[in-house]
């Protein structure tokens, strides 16, 4: 048996598990260009909260999978597909300051920060009327704390 699609305790593929904490390395990356204060100091926050507004859209197509899940009597079907595209709207609201020449990318890296580290109180609402594999929630708030955290500590360093 090939143990990469075998489960672990949390029941999810192996890996989900490993892809998904493979997915930190690019934020992990970043901060360490910002933290050597090296001359890609400045590539390490835009890349940062590239990577952070990116991952964050990326949540909203998920949901809107669950949401295509979710029975069609369902009342909470069409919030969900609002929620859904939620992500990527706040993703590109945080990218306009940048655009406009406001102060960047502080106040876009804490704003995306904030929205990941929350993000999983969308999933546990989605648990209530869709089906979300058993371990989703725990492998949700350990990727979202990492990836919302390392993008608030950024936040501070810019």
């Amino acid at each position: 048996m090939n143990n990469i699609s075998t489960t672990s305790s949390s029941n999810l593929p192996q890996t989900a598990l490993i892809a998904g904490y493979s997915g930190l390395l690019p934020q992990i990356l970043a901060a360490i260009l910002v933290f050597t204060d090296s001359e890609y100091r400045w590539t390490g926050l835009a890349a940062a909260y590239g990577y952070a507004a990116l991952i964050f859209s990326f949540l909203g197509g998920i949901w809107w999978g669950f949401g295509m899940t979710a029975r069609k009597t369902d009342a909470a079907a069409g919030p969900i597909f609002i929620l859904a595209v939620a992500p990527s709207l706040i993703a590109f609201a945080t990218y306009l300051p940048w655009i406009w020449g406001w102060e960047w990318p502080g106040p876009s890296l804490a704003w995306i920060g904030i929205f990941l580290i929350a993000s999983p109180l969308a999933d546990r609402w989605l648990q209530h009327c869709c089906h979300l594999p058993a371990g989703w929630m725990k492998l949700r708030w350990h990727l979202s704390l990492g990836l919302g955290g390392l993008t608030l500590l950024l936040a501070v360093m810019a």
